[in-house]
């Protein structure tokens, strides 16, 4: 790269790369937001007046300038779209999820590795507060052995809309939206479950898709269970997880999306959580060993982690200047397609379906 800054092109000025891509690249030193691919280009120039704006993604990677191509398109063209833009030498940044099918994925990754180009996939809730949190906690060991994970993203939307999301159409649905959020915590947390059981449904009046998801991973010792809902109007645990010294119970999600969407840019201080959730816990874990009949409990407020998203685009920054490894490498990105499909095999065959790969990370961790 012949200068310090990264130039970028953003393909997709929707929800995706008006919320999060756009104002995460301008607030990361190091990058700069030089072209968008849009058909609505005055929605990118009532936000972004100074940014050119094209009709077309080959006016993009004609540019010889663009280093860097983020992709925020509709499900089903992240594969085409991003490897045109390998072939045109760029590097590439998908929103999640990577592709519509794990073979898209493998392809993708293998071009990129044949070109020496970097392709990164947007998992930002990596940096969601309460996952952070959580990840603390486990490392610490202050919930002993994790026995139970339970991840919930519901949301109350009773009508169904016009938005691709909504309709028949490969990469749409909840699973697909929702989904590759809550698998990629879990794997970042406990690596690749031995197993995985999806239950699908379509529970609102003129849905085409699924709106409403229950996952089940097994891993050694622990069941993992993933929730997520289009009609649930009630407040839900964000997590409740369980371990042999207490509980965490965390409601309410992440600000950042909710800041972003209001326009604010991140600052310093950004993503502290004002809900950081609850931690119950054995007073005393260690005395009486387990012959103990009576167990003291007692429950404080958890120590938060403040959430980042903005460490996303700083990393790959770093990879692109410093040759430091992305945020998201493409192999963790691949295992996550790899559970978000294999979640469709057992939802078609109404079954547990075995992954091939088991969960290293959760050995180590209960052998501490």
């Amino acid at each position: 790269m012949k200068t310090q800054t990264v130039s970028v092109g953003l393909v997709g000025y929707g929800t995706a790369g008006r919320t999060f891509h756009a104002p995460l690249i301008q607030a990361a030193p190091g990058l700069e937001l030089a072209s968008v691919v849009s058909t609505h280009p005055e929605r990118v120039q009532a936000d972004h007046p100074a940014v050119e704006v094209l009709p077309k993604l080959a006016q993009l990677l004609a540019r010889r300038d663009i280093d860097l191509v983020v992709i925020a398109t509709p499900n089903e063209t992240h594969f085409p779209l991003a490897k045109a833009a390998l072939n045109a030498g760029k590097h590439v940044v998908i929103d999640q999820p990577f592709c519509v099918t794990a073979s898209e994925a493998r392809l993708l990754k293998a071009q990129a590795d044949g070109a020496n180009r970097l392709l990164s996939v947007f998992h930002n809730r990596r940096w969601d507060s309460d996952f952070l949190t959580l990840k603390a906690l486990i490392d610490e060991g202050t919930l002993g052995r994790v026995v139970a994970l339970e991840s919930r993203f519901d949301r109350f939307r009773p009508r169904v809309t016009d938005r691709w999301r909504d309709r028949h159409k490969p990469g749409s649905g909840i699973w697909y939206d929702l989904g590759p959020h809550l698998l990629d915590q879990v794997h970042e947390l406990f690596g690749m479950p031995r197993a995985i059981l999806l239950e699908l449904a379509t529970a609102r009046e003129g849905a085409e898709v699924d709106d409403d998801f229950l996952a089940l991973l097994e891993y050694d010792h622990l069941r993992v269970t993933l929730q997520a809902s289009s009609l649930v109007a009630d407040p839900t645990p964000r997590f409740r997880v369980h371990g042999t010294r207490g509980s965490f119970v965390k409601y309410g999600l992440d600000p950042q999306e909710g800041w972003l969407k209001a326009g604010q840019s991140p600052t310093p201080g950004w993503g502290v959580d004002p809900s950081p959730g609850t931690l119950t816990l054995d007073e005393a874990p260690g005395e009486g060993g387990g012959n103990r009949e009576t167990v003291t409990l007692a429950s404080r407020e958890a120590p938060a982690v403040p959430g980042d998203y903005g460490t996303y685009y700083a990393g790959i920054v770093r990879a692109l200047l410093e040759g430091a490894p992305p945020p998201v490498t493409g192999e963790s990105a691949l295992e996550v397609m790899t559970l978000l499909e294999t979640g469709l095999d057992s939802y078609r065959q109404g079954r547990w379906v075995k992954l091939k790969e088991s969960g290293s990370k959760l050995r180590r961790l209960h052998s501490r």
